[in-house]
C-alpha cells in the first residue's frame, strides 16, 4: 500500500484527508504551523517544517514515503519548491491539487501587482480605509504605509500588530457575499488589498468588492518550478492509483 505525505492546511488538503480516511489509506497530513488552533484531520497529523529540501527528502525516505501531495496555499512558494526538489532528491511522485486563479468578471475594478513589496508601493498616497486581506504573515511588510486605516479578517487573534491604525475580526472561513458587503459597508471600506488564492471559500470579498464598486489590489500568484498538477480529491485519487 503507498504511504502519503499530503502537504495542507487548505481547504482542498481537507477534503482530500477525509477521502482518503474514508479509504482507510495510509497518509499523514502535515500543518506548516502557521495556524494557532488547526482544524482537526482524520489522518495522524504532524505540525512545523521539515528544515529546507534534505530535511524534507529525509523526512520521505525515513518515514517510507512513497506519494507525496502539494496541497498548500498558492502562495506558499517556498514550500512547493521545497517539495518539487525534496522529492527529487528522494526520487518519489509528487502531486500539486490547486485551485483555479481568480479571473476578473464583468464589474470588477481590479489592479494587478506581481508580489507583496508592489503592493505595498501601490498603497503609496492618501488616506484610505482599507480591507487587507493577505493573512497575518505580511502585516510587517504593509507597516511602511502606517497611513491608511486598515481592516484586518484573521484566523487567530494576533498578539502584535504592526499597523497603527487597524480594526482586527478574528474569523475562520468560508465567508458570504452577504456577510462580506455587510462587513465592508460598517467599515466604509474604499480598497480591497488581497492575494489571487482562488478557490471558493475566500471569493466573498471579491464579489462584495463589486457589489459595492470598491476596487481591489489583486496580488498574483508566484511563480514555481514545473510540476504535476490536478485540480480536484478525485483526479488526486486516481493519480495515486496510477503512479
Amino acid at each position: 500500500m503507498p504511504k502519503l505525505l499530503l502537504l495542507g492546511g487548505t481547504t482542498e488538503a481537507n477534503a482530500l484527508a477525509r477521502s482518503l480516511a474514508e479509504r482507510g489509506m495510509n497518509a499523514v497530513y502535515s500543518y506548516a504551523g502557521r495556524v494557532d488552533n488547526p482544524r482537526p484531520q482524520p489522518l495522524p497529523v504532524r505540525v512545523g517544517g521539515f528544515g529546507g529540501v534534505d530535511g524534507l527528502a529525509e523526512y520521505i525516505r525515513d518515514n517510507a514515503i512513497t506519494h507525496v501531495v502539494d496541497a498548500t496555499h498558492p502562495f506558499a512558494a517556498k514550500m512547493s519548491a521545497n517539495a518539487i526538489a525534496a522529492c527529487k532528491v528522494a526520487d518519489v511522485p509528487l502531486a500539486a491539487l490547486t485551485r483555479p486563479a481568480w479571473s476578473p468578471q464583468q464589474g470588477d475594478r481590479w489592479q494587478h501587482v506581481p508580489d507583496i513589496p508592489a503592493a505595498v508601493a501601490a498603497l503609496d498616497g492618501p488616506v484610505r480605509r482599507v480591507f487587507l486581506a493577505v493573512g497575518r504573515m505580511h502585516l510587517q511588510d504593509f507597516a511602511a504605509q502606517p497611513q491608511h486605516h486598515y481592516l484586518l479578517r484573521l484566523v487567530d487573534e494576533p498578539e502584535t500588530v504592526p499597523l497603527p491604525n487597524a480594526d482586527i475580526v478574528v474569523s475562520r472561513g468560508p465567508f458570504t457575499v452577504e456577510g462580506d458587503v455587510e462587513l465592508m459597508k460598517n467599515h466604509g471600506t474604499e480598497l480591497v488589498v488581497s492575494k489571487n488564492a482562488g478557490g471558493t471559500g475566500a471569493r466573498a470579498k471579491l464579489d462584495a468588492a463589486r457589489t459595492l464598486n470598491v476596487p481591489v489590489l489583486m496580488i498574483d500568484r508566484p511563480s514555481l518550478p514545473p510540476r504535476h498538477e490536478l485540480s480536484s480529491v478525485d483526479q488526486l485519487l486516481d493519480w495515486l492509483a496510477h503512479s
